[in-house]
């Protein structure tokens, strides 16, 4: 959106005042691939219809990676499809003259990234009068040897294209906030090199690479000023962060999410600041000291475990076990006070039994998680799992799912019900989803759009709140997932 802004577009939230429509799709799990096609059905009518107001249709995102002669073939009245990795061909397929050659917009092309290399080290700078890009690569040994063992091919996929996008989006990258003002999202690297097989995401995004800590720090800078008073951190896996860059001179070894951390947290003007999608083995020592060490870092922890059963968690290609996750629980809490924890369970595994689900309800009970996401298990042409044989009924995984979602609807109400009389500073987003007669916003515990509500119900000594500031709040009642309040001051 950014590029198009930039190149002279105007934004609108109705397609029916579009003259061009774009659809970013996902392509992750079926439900995901559905919406998206259903979408762009959704658009082509909008395009046919009206006086054909909507003279191009455009289709981005993942949904390209994986059926880009498909989506064309089926559906003709899409004008063009733009790859992850293709952001600059979105000006071209809406007609919009390209960005000039002096402007410090940098994407990384194939021929700027060598096809082995996983990243960039330094973010791009301008000298004189163009921008030019500084490359320094280096490689992950794991990404190197799962690339060999054929992890990120895309072979069988039809229509596919076979080269895997390498772009990494600068600070100069122009972007439009859709998030609440107060808010915002930094991707601080792109890729995956895990060999979970339950996930096609290293096919569609491709290796592992890392954002250089400057331009992370850049664009950080750019938003407070803007108004952002939260960040939220977020890649396939944070905790991979910086394992693919150049060792720093002058700390002679690699940056780490906690040297990222330690970063952005002094930033003048920055509320909160938490990061996403930690991954389990990656949670060292120094992660946590530095979560602990920062009054404005989220004491906030989300880690998918995918399961707790040590025999599915093998077939996933996770490894883990039940009791080496409560270890790495029971130390994160040893260290940081007060840490809210967040994950995410698949069920329906294939091969997963009566006992493997049981013993994952188990550890549930025994890890008392604060927020908890459970999917049912995608079968997803191009994953290593679509392979396995023993596959468990649709009727089956529903049931499991809605078991363990009932389990901890229990444990969640229990440990909400503890909140109430709590002090909190809550960042008010405005009228609640749910009723015009309260408000809502969010505590620090809270990420934003996947976790419970702080909603308001009396306003205390104000007359009106204002969206996008903080308030201290008391919490007065409690619910299985949200919180009701009255501010303080």
């Amino acid at each position: 959106m950014g590029l198009l802004h930039r190149g002279g577009a105007q934004m609108t939230a109705r397609a029916e005042d579009a003259d061009i429509l774009v659809v970013n799709t996902c392509s992750f799990i079926d439900s995901a691939k559905q919406e998206s096609v259903d979408t762009i059905l959704e658009m082509v009518q909008h395009k046919v219809a009206h006086g054909g107001r909507a003279q191009k249709l455009i289709v981005a995102g993942c949904l390209v990676e994986r059926y880009r002669d498909e989506i064309q073939k089926n559906i003709p009245e899409v004008d063009a499809v733009v790859g992850t990795g293709e952001l600059e061909e979105i000006l071209a397929a809406a007609g919009i003259a390209q960005a000039p050659k002096n402007s410090p917009f940098a994407i990384l092309t194939a021929e700027q990234v060598e096809r082995h290399a996983s990243s960039v080290s330094q973010h791009s700078r301008v000298e004189s009068d163009a921008a030019q890009i500084q490359l320094e690569t280096t490689s992950r040994p794991e990404s190197d040897a799962r690339e060999a063992a054929g992890r990120f091919s895309r072979e069988g996929w039809d229509g596919a294209a076979a080269a895997l996008p390498t772009y990494l989006y600068t600070a100069e990258t122009p972007r439009i906030l859709t998030t609440p003002r107060a808010s915002a999202y930094i991707k601080i690297a792109e890729g995956c090199d895990h060999p979970c097989s339950f996930c096609i995401i290293p096919q569609l995004r491709g290796k592992f690479r890392s954002r250089p800590l400057e331009s992370i720090v850049t664009e950080a800078q750019a938003l407070i000023a803007q108004g952002v008073r939260e960040i939220t951190l977020i890649g396939q896996d944070t905790t991979c962060y910086g394992e693919d860059l150049a060792p720093d001179v002058a700390l002679r070894r690699r940056h780490e999410l906690a040297d990222l951390l330690n970063a952005l947290a002094p930033l003048p003007g920055l509320k909160w600041l938490r990061f996403l999608y930690a991954y389990p083995n990656k949670i060292t020592s120094r992660l946590l000291e530095t979560v602990a060490a920062h009054e404005n870092i989220a004491k906030y922890l989300d880690v998918p475990l995918q399961h707790a059963s040590a025999s599915v968690l093998r077939r996933m290609k996770r490894g883990g076990t039940a009791d080496r996750f409560l270890q790495i629980i029971d130390k994160a809490r040893a260290v940081v006070p007060g840490l809210v924890l967040r994950t995410s369970f698949i069920v329906g595994f294939p091969g997963e039994t009566e006992e493997d689900f049981a013993e994952l309800c188990a550890f549930v009970e025994e890890a008392k998680i604060d927020w908890l996401g459970v999917f049912s298990y995608s079968d997803e042409e191009g994953a290593g799992a679509f392979e396995y044989d023993v596959k468990v009924p649709k009727r089956t995984i529903e049931a499991r799912r809605k078991k363990l979602m009932k389990l901890q609807q229990k444990i969640s109400a229990r440990a909400k019900a503890a909140w109430v009389g709590r002090e909190v500073e809550v960042l008010v987003e405005g009228e609640s989803e749910e009723t015009e007669l309260l408000w809502q916003g969010r505590s620090l515990e809270m990420a934003p759009e996947i976790d419970g509500k702080v909603l308001i119900n009396d306003f205390g000594p104000h007359e009106e709140l204002v969206s996008g500031t903080f308030y201290r709040a008391e919490i007065t009642e409690a619910h299985d997932y949200d919180v009701v309040a009255r501010i303080l001051e």
